[in-house]
């Protein structure tokens, strides 16, 4: 999960959890409860890709390759 998908959880979690009233699905479904579900895996989200996006970075490959040019002789 990069970044903006975790931006997204967290803007979407923080619109169900102030936004909207809790009981307009009916009592079955918290509203609040969900969005604060998704402002948690948003902000978790958020610090394993500060945390762990420099660690994808680092796959170089060192070989070196080497090809010359010659034409074949006629």
């Amino acid at each position: 999960m990069g970044v903006g998908v975790s931006i997204f959880f967290l803007t979407l979690g923080a619109i169900l959890r102030f936004a909207i009233e809790p009981d307009v699905f009916g009592s079955a479904v918290h509203m609040d409860r969900i969005g604060v579900i998704f402002m948690i895996v948003g902000g978790v989200g958020v610090i394993l890709s500060i945390v762990l996006g420099p660690r994808r970075g680092h796959t170089s490959d060192n070989r070196l390759m080497h090809r010359e040019n010659n034409p074949p002789e006629v």
